[in-house]
């Protein structure tokens, strides 16, 4: 079969903060409540939210992107979920219109309806204005809809409801409730594992959704991509891929594309783990390494069993956090300083700004990968890049990749389904 029907909905907002995540996890627990088999798909290169869209809804949750990973990857990803699944979410990214491609590009190529999330809590009439604002903008977007976010009571919502122009309709609310808020830092929210209350927070939320109908949305038809299988360039290769705390950054849509590549996964913590399992290449992805220096510096046999696997000309593939790994040193925004792996001259340093944001491709010798960087931290005395990523935007700041032997490092986090064959030669041994 070349199409499939389900029924879909897409989560989008005015802007970044007007609780698009919450409203999805809430969605997504409430129909999964009701028996019904759910897949939440996350727009733009993401890795928090999907943990907590994960726990929701029960499956696991893909990025969805037109730039980073292609159109016919996105349109593949659907058409596999509408396959078995009962109702497809797609939270959307930053703003609705905000980005190119944008949310409101994304779920009108697939005709997804859109369900508009606007924090209510500061306005009255106004709330129509932007609703409608947000429905008309484009002409040729489907628009299912509003949702009313942090609303203060029944006459608050009244009052928005009744300000939305004729046509226009409101799809549920949410009180204002400081048990439904999730916790964030820096790159955003806190990691799923690290909220102990997440899965009664999310069952809170689901139960406190006000005027939300126990009826599926409109099925929507997704067509299969024309897409070839990708070759076994990986067949029998061991790699080793960091996992913990400290390294979560994981997309899963990269984890599988190496096992389809003929790869043979293993994890590893570099936090409590003093030896590597076998393996033939090591992934360090990103995460949070500034905040457990204390335990990464500890760890020597884990440090000398990394320098080891590199100094012995095996592949290693390091990614923002992974990288900071790897380098000499890494202070955090107290001044605390810890001595890293050592593999790479230069000192890491968080900052409490943000030092670069955006959609990136790099030229590598292995072929050109696309990917996304967004990080808190700075290099000193660092080695000369071997390249430079190209940011999307026109303006926008390339990182540095840094190759040394086998070793490739940068800021990047690398999409490998936007390039099977580059993503196979990094892994190469």
């Amino acid at each position: 079969m070349t199409e499939q029907s389900c029924s879909a909905l897409f989560v989008a907002a005015p802007a970044s903060g007007q609780g698009k995540t919450t409203v999805t996890a809430a969605l997504a627990r409430h129909h999964r409540n009701l028996g019904r088999k759910v897949r939440v798909f996350k727009t733009g290169p993401d890795f928090l939210d999907p943990m907590i869209l994960e726990k929701a809804s029960g499956n696991p949750v893909y990025q969805l992107d037109l730039w980073m990973g292609g159109e016919e990857h996105c349109r593949q990803l659907l058409y596999e979920a509408a396959s078995d699944a009962d109702l497809i979410l797609i939270e959307g990214v930053m703003g609705l219109f905000d980005g190119n491609p944008s949310s409101a590009d994304l779920a009108t190529r697939f005709g997804i309806p859109i369900l508009a999330v606007i924090d209510g809590s500061a306005m009255a009439q106004t709330f129509g204005a932007l609703a409608h604002g947000l429905a008309t903008y484009r002409a040729d977007m489907p628009f299912a809809g509003v949702f009313a976010n942090r609303v203060a009571g029944e006459r608050h919502y009244e009052m928005l409801a009744e300000s939305l122009p004729p046509g226009l309709v409101t799809l549920g609310w949410l009180k204002r409730d400081a048990d439904i808020t999730l916790p964030e830092r820096h790159l955003g929210l806190v990691q799923a594992a690290e909220v102990g209350d997440l899965d009664a927070r999310i069952e809170h939320t689901a139960a406190a959704l006000n005027g939300v109908s126990k009826t599926l949305p409109t099925p929507v038809t997704f067509t299969a991509s024309a897409h070839s299988p990708v070759a076994a360039l990986l067949d029998g290769v061991r790699i080793a891929v960091a996992q913990d705390v400290a390294f979560a950054f994981l997309y899963r849509a990269n984890i599988e594309l190496l096992q389809a590549l003929g790869a043979k996964l293993t994890f590893f913590s570099p936090l409590n783990d003093e030896a590597l399992p076998p393996a033939d290449a090591l992934y360090l992805p990103g995460g949070y390494p500034e905040l457990h220096l204390d335990q990464l510096a500890s760890n020597e046999k884990m440090k000398e069993a990394i320098r080891t696997h590199h100094s012995t000309g095996h592949p290693i593939v390091a990614e923002c956090g992974g990288m900071l790994y790897l380098l000499e040193s890494l202070t955090d925004t107290e001044g605390r300083c810890a001595f890293m792996a050592g593999l790479l001259p230069g000192k890491g340093v968080m900052q409490t700004r943000l030092a670069n944001l955006g959609m990136h491709h790099a030229p590598l010798q292995e072929g050109e990968l696309r990917g996304h960087t967004f990080h808190h931290s700075r290099v000193t005395d660092g080695p000369t890049p071997s390249t430079n990523s190209v940011s999307a935007r026109h303006l926008g700041t390339g990182e540095p990749v840094y190759q040394q032997g086998r070793l490739t490092a940068s800021y990047m986090h690398w999409y490998f389904p936007s390039n099977p064959a580059a993503a196979a030669r990094l892994f190469l041994p």
